[in-house]
């Protein structure tokens, strides 16, 4: 793994990187930048316009059942206030029966379904934001990059995910702390059956506890028990029974029988931790 700047973002080492990444952009000519609107694509976004100029690149975003509806209103206010050419493209992941049984390798098919859109469509290269931290995890769906011949330029800069909120906040981009948001899929273990509702009952309820003011939250789906992943600074908000009661309540109206708090907190990729 590359080492992380140890620095401010205006160090020569970290420079170094972005100046890379400028040159990996400048050389596409033209890109088209697969754009959630988190923090990765939004810097990345940015870069590729001050690299490439903004009639030069084209942000598209995908919007089907397993990604949450609010991320798509944050990318269209970056790209709006970039100037940025943007669509808006609709995947049909469920509408796959591999990617429904819910193998190891799903993401497989949910990064193909959205690579294939892409290629069809593009008239530059198409690069995803992957960053370095990325290669440590499971990421199945990076085979189907290679597949598609799709780039990712933070990774062949060699930038990590801290990098890029620290020259997100560096440059001003408000999407420098914004949390991570995966698909609503990456809530279910594996060989479980992904469903509409299943997806829908996740998305309404992480919406629920964001608005009690927990900003980071996942709601991982066993059956009928729901398993509530926060930072650990917001561990000791479920102390409080009143505050309790009020997830009980609403997790139970949308059909979960159990409501339990993961005492290891929020990670990354935690139901991979049962892949040998």
């Amino acid at each position: 793994m590359a080492s992380t700047c140890l620095a401010e973002a205006g160090s020569t080492k970290c420079l170094d990187k972005i100046k890379r990444l400028e040159k990996v952009l400048g050389k596409m000519d033209s890109v088209v930048v697969a754009f959630s609107g988190g923090v990765d694509s939004s810097f990345l976004l940015k870069v590729a316009r001050d690299a490439l100029s903004k009639e030069k690149v084209l942000a598209v975003t995908a919007v089907s059942d397993t990604y949450m509806k609010r991320e798509l209103a944050q990318a269209k206010k970056f790209a709006r206030s970039l100037g940025i050419r943007h669509k808006i493209i609709y995947t049909n992941e469920m509408g796959d029966k591999k990617f429904i049984k819910n193998p190891k390798n799903r993401c497989y098919y949910c990064k193909k379904e959205l690579f294939v859109k892409l290629k069809n469509m593009a008239k530059g290269i198409v690069v995803d934001a992957s960053n370095v931290d990325d290669k440590s995890d499971y990421r199945p769906g990076s085979k189907a990059k290679k597949e598609l011949g799709v780039r990712s330029p933070l990774q062949e800069a060699g930038i990590t995910k801290q990098e890029i909120r620290r020259f997100s906040k560096k440059r001003g981009l408000k999407t420098w702390n914004f949390p991570p948001m995966p698909c609503l899929a990456s809530r279910i273990p594996y060989g479980e059956r992904i469903s509409k509702l299943t997806l829908q009952r996740i998305e309404k309820a992480e919406n629920f506890i964001r608005v009690l003011g927990v900003d980071l939250v996942r709601v991982r789906y066993h059956n009928d028990t729901a398993r509530l992943e926060v930072e650990k600074k917001d561990v000791k908000r479920f102390f409080n029974q009143r505050f309790c009661d009020k997830i009980v309540r609403r997790l139970k109206k949308l059909g979960f029988s159990y409501i339990a708090l993961d005492l290891e907190g929020y990670r990354t990729g935690s139901l991979n931790e049962v892949l040998k």
